[in-house]
């Protein structure tokens, strides 16, 4: 059984990736290169694009890797998400009744649609990096 991460590190790196996004959307704006207004729908959207990108190919967003968290299968494999199912996990997120709604395991649904979960980055690699599918 994957032991999931705590609430209080994945809010934090949440909040690490929303004030990123709102910060490039900011420079964005100020230098010209977009117009109008940076909050909103323009930082949400940057953020579900950092999120599925990074996800996808790192493990984890900007904020789940600097608050040393990633993002897993479920399948036992170790590895992250593919570029679909964080894109799924991304918009779920961005929803916000989703990850409300969780397991005990401490699994929200955007996880458990995306057949993911959130961990800590040291303490499930054991087993689940090698790909012998050992924990499911």
């Amino acid at each position: 059984m994957i032991e999931t991460a705590s609430w209080l590190r994945r809010i934090v790196a949440l909040l690490v990736d929303w004030f990123a996004c709102m910060l490039v959307a900011v420079l964005l704006v100020e230098t010209g290169a977009l117009p109008g207004n940076p909050n909103g729908f323009f930082t949400l959207g940057l953020f579900v694009v950092e999120s599925t990108l990074l996800t996808a190919l790192m493990g984890g967003s900007f904020g789940k890797l600097a608050t040393r968290l990633r993002v897993v299968r479920m399948d036992g494999s170790g590895r992250p998400p593919d570029l679909l199912r964080s894109l799924l996990r991304s918009v779920l997120i961005c929803l916000v009744i989703p990850p409300l709604v969780f397991r005990p395991d401490g699994r929200g649904l955007h996880d458990m649609l995306a057949g993911s979960a959130t961990v800590e980055l040291g303490k499930n690699r054991a087993g689940s990096g090698t790909g012998s599918g050992s924990e499911g």
